[in-house]
């Protein structure tokens, strides 16, 4: 059965905005930071451009893929999408569910990352429902196919991944649900970073 996005593909084009505008003020991403897209189609997606400061994003710069690119690459729209493609063709490739993908570098997340840790927490909320258990990609180089497999192995049986040293990739059955994750996440960073300083000075 073909897939569709609700309210089509200009609606696709207004929530991606709407997401960047969101990680940016949540300070999710930074500069060019991040990336977004939605599956609008079977074999289609909108992603967003490269070199470019998301919060400056608008509906005309999104670029719509061809998902299946091994096939005969097309795409439609003004820019050059964005350098990482590969993490969301993987993505989806592995799982038909999957019709949004949220990269984002939260910071406080990405220090876990840095550290060599996850983010995980068996009784915080925030993880235990919202996110669910969050592995750690080891660090491949950004943009590479080699990154891409890696983030997809995990994906496979997890919607929220750490890319060590780099980022974070969300995905969900809907961009708002790719996006709340994110934000989940970082939430939860916070709170166990705060913890460990608590904890920490309390010795």
């Amino acid at each position: 059965m073909p897939t569709r996005v609700i309210g089509g593909v200009a609606h696709a084009r207004r929530e991606i905005v709407e997401v960047c505008r969101r990680l940016y003020h949540f300070g999710l991403i930074a500069g060019q930071d991040g990336n977004v897209s939605v599956r609008v189609k079977e074999d289609r997606m909108l992603v967003t451009p490269a070199a470019m400061s998301k919060v400056d994003v608008r509906p005309s710069d999104l670029i719509e893929l061809e998902l299946h690119p091994e096939h005969g690459a097309s795409s439609k729209g003004k820019g050059q999408e964005s350098s990482e493609v590969e993490v969301h063709f993987a993505a989806y490739a592995i799982r038909p569910d999957i019709r949004a993908v949220v990269h984002a570098h939260p910071p406080v997340a990405i220090g876990f990352s840095v550290a060599g840790e996850t983010i995980e927490h068996p009784l915080l909320a925030e993880l235990k429902y919202g996110v669910g258990t969050v592995p750690l990609v080891a660090y491949e180089q950004p943009g590479s196919r080699a990154l891409a497999d890696l983030a997809a192995k995990s994906l496979r049986s997890y919607d929220v991944v750490l890319l060590q040293y780099h980022g974070a990739v969300s995905v969900g059955a809907s961009l708002l649900v790719a996006h709340q994750r994110m934000e989940s996440l970082e939430h939860a960073a916070r709170i166990l970073l705060v913890a460990r300083q608590v904890k920490g000075r309390s010795h």
